[in-house]
């Protein structure tokens, strides 16, 4: 990320105040607000999700495969 000095940040909310008025920035910045709130429950609502399916995952590995041509040919032959 770019380093960023005093005359940049200046230079960019001179910009920010002349593209959206003085009377639309404090809207703005409670919309802005209200979207980060919004991002950061969702954000916790999916990493509960997460926590909940791997303590629900079966503690077992994956299931083994026969090995031999016959073992492949008896599975096939219950399925």
């Amino acid at each position: 990320m770019p380093n960023l000095k005093a005359p940049e940040i200046l230079l960019i909310l001179l910009v920010v105040l002349v593209l959206f008025g003085g009377k639309r920035l404090p809207d703005l910045a409670k919309g802005i607000g209200k979207s980060l709130r919004i991002l950061k429950d969702v954000v916790k609502d999916l990493d509960g999700r997460s926590r909940h399916a791997d303590e629900d995952a079966p503690a077992e590995g994956p299931t083994p495969q026969p090995s031999t041509p016959a073992e492949r040919a008896d599975e096939r032959s219950q399925v």
